[in-house]
């Protein structure tokens, strides 16, 4: 007796992390179909997506762009219906015929539709690394009132979820710590004092992974690896104080767990998102990824690192504001999203992106949150002081 496919709604499927979605779910006909797709602007590769899976949704984040999707899809005789409801990403994110939601929407934006697979009970694959970092406690709350089944899709915490005990409730007694690696991004060993004159093409090149501009960004400054300090907190419950992180360039070993024994596990690998996102879709089981293997014959070494934290002054945020109040690493996360926007459209420099996070996070005073409204409310205004004052930096 066959098995029934399981159907994938897949949140920002036009970029890096949705594309590779795509590509695995095409190599495995028979155990996955596309239920809905959501893109912001590509209305081009949305279309061509909606052609290929037939999905029966497909949202796009604004009107005029799902005005041009429905009159492309219609005169190419594409049955794919465009939801235009004002909660049309919840809808496709909860909708009781969806098995999986691959979460790759970047930015609070995620948030909502996160939380409505949440709520639902879905199989949830979280490449927004936001929805933990500004969800925090409320997120996963919701992940357990729903009964859902969260799996990170961040090549990092896959690695970290890939080398734990199956059994969540043993994790705190048999683990030591966790070791996150990062790979430096494009300017591990570039002098400090050279920052300043950093360009968005420069801060994109990252010289292991295929990311899109914010992410590559954030790893530029390593910003990335403090958000996903915050989610390894959220995602395994550990205490931040047993969280690590170390520069491994290579880029081979994507984490590790350290248990009380003293022994490390670690996770392996060719820098492919497609190998954790095949793990996601597939887990327990594991299905061909499409992804190089590793050759060990081939390797030259593999080196790790102390972090700079001259060079990456952002790091150290994540235990900060772990340490305050709830809510205060939604702040951090809205503060950043505004700090790489302005660079990446040239109005402020790349060492300012630190300013602007340091600095709303002083500015801001956290106030009691009692749930995701307030989280919201939070970002907004957190957005708003971020704004202010990179508006003060832009020349």
């Amino acid at each position: 007796m066959s098995q029934a496919k399981q159907r994938v709604t897949i949140l920002g499927s036009t970029g890096s992390v949705g594309v590779n979605t795509l590509d695995v779910i095409a190599a495995h006909p028979d155990l996955f179909e596309v239920f809905a797709l959501s893109a912001a602007t590509q209305t081009a590769l949305m279309l061509a997506q909606c052609a290929r899976f037939k999905p029966r949704y497909a949202v796009m984040a604004s009107e005029p762009h799902a005005r041009t999707l429905a009159e492309e899809l219609k005169a190419n005789s594409l049955e794919t219906e465009v939801l235009r409801a004002p909660d049309a990403l919840e809808i496709i994110a909860s909708h009781p015929d969806v098995d999986a939601v691959m979460a790759a929407i970047v930015g609070a934006a995620g948030l909502a539709p996160c939380m409505a697979a949440a709520r639902a009970g879905k199989r949830l694959l979280l490449a927004n690394k936001e929805a933990l970092v500004v969800g925090g406690d409320v997120f996963m709350h919701a992940v357990q009132a729903g009964g859902a089944q969260l799996l990170p899709i961040d090549s990092e915490h896959s690695a970290i979820f890939q080398s734990l005990p199956e059994d969540p409730a043993t994790w705190a007694a048999r683990v030591d710590k966790i070791i996150l690696t990062a790979s430096g991004g494009p300017f591990r060993t570039r002098d400090p004092a050279t920052l300043h004159s950093v360009t968005p093409e420069e801060a994109c090149a990252h010289p292991n992974w295929v990311m899109g501009r914010k992410i590559s960004v954030d790893s530029a400054t390593m910003m990335n690896k403090a958000l996903e300090v915050i989610e390894a907190k959220y995602l395994f419950a550990l205490d931040p104080g047993r969280i690590e992180v170390v520069i491994h360039p290579q880029s081979v070993i994507h984490s590790m767990v350290q248990y009380v024994d003293s022994s490390v596990v670690a996770q392996l690998g060719t820098p492919d998102m497609r190998v954790p996102i095949a793990y996601g879709l597939a887990w327990p089981g594991r299905i061909a990824s499409g992804a190089r293997t590793l050759d060990f014959r081939a390797l030259a070494s593999m080196t790790f690192e102390v972090p700079d934290h001259g060079r990456f002054p952002g790091l150290q945020l994540a235990w900060e504001v772990l340490a305050a109040r709830t809510g205060t690493a939604a702040v951090l996360n809205a503060a950043n999203e505004i700090g790489v926007a302005a660079f990446l459209d040239r109005r402020m420099r790349f060492d300012q992106i630190h300013y602007v996070n340091r600095a709303t996070l002083d500015r801001l005073s956290v106030s009691e949150i009692n749930g995701m409204d307030d989280l919201l409310a939070l970002d907004t205004e957190a957005r708003v002081v971020a704004r202010e004052i990179a508006g003060h930096l832009e020349s």
